[in-house]
């Protein structure tokens, strides 16, 4: 296929066009590029200063005390109850281990079923119940005694002003006043 000369010079044109275009293209693309890192860098800065320090200060308000509960409820619960439990199942099943192999060890050697010492389990079982009182007697404080209140100081200070009044009586009834004592004889004057 043979092209004129006039068309191959058009083919130029347009293929030195498409290269300008081409070119012009790529300046473009990298200006763009140049743009997006400014941009990216523009908006790293905005979160670390603006929205980074808002969100924090909105988290330490709202659900900052929420959270800190949560922990230490979850916490606790984990101390108190399921740590605790996962001992006694973990101590539970290795003494059954220990006992099989015990058990397993005796039918080997030939021995076979013994009767259990009982004196042995005694002692067990009394240092077991120790320790169990000595748990429960800590748990449950005992009350604190306190000194005398204020109903106490006012009943004493009513009693001995009470029991004051009683022996002002008993002293005005029984002293020794002349005046106070009825006369013998009623028809004699008094001596003056």
């Amino acid at each position: 296929m043979s092209l004129s000369r006039k068309r191959k010079k058009e083919l130029r044109k347009l293929q030195s066009q498409a290269n300008a275009l081409w070119e012009s293209q790529q300046v473009l693309v990298g200006e763009a590029a140049h743009v997006a890192r400014e941009a990216s860098r523009q908006l790293g800065n905005f979160g670390r200063e603006q929205v980074g320090p808002q969100v924090q200060a909105t988290y330490e308000k709202y659900a900052a005390p929420y959270v800190d509960r949560s922990v230490k409820a979850s916490k606790h619960v984990l101390e108190k109850n399921i740590v605790p439990a996962t001992g006694v199942v973990v101590g539970t099943a290795l003494s059954a281990w220990d006992a099989a192999n015990e058990t397993r060890q005796r039918f080997a050697a030939g021995r076979g079923f013994s009767l259990p010492d009982a004196s042995k389990y005694s002692k067990k079982a009394d240092k077991y119940a120790k320790s169990v009182t000595r748990k429960l007697s800590s748990a449950i404080p005992e009350p604190q005694r306190k000194g005398m209140g204020a109903g106490g100081v006012i009943a004493i200070i009513l009693g001995a002003v009470a029991a004051a009044g009683v022996l002002y009586a008993a002293w005005q009834t029984l002293r020794a006043d002349d005046e106070l004592w009825v006369a013998d004889d009623p028809l004699r004057a008094p001596d003056a």
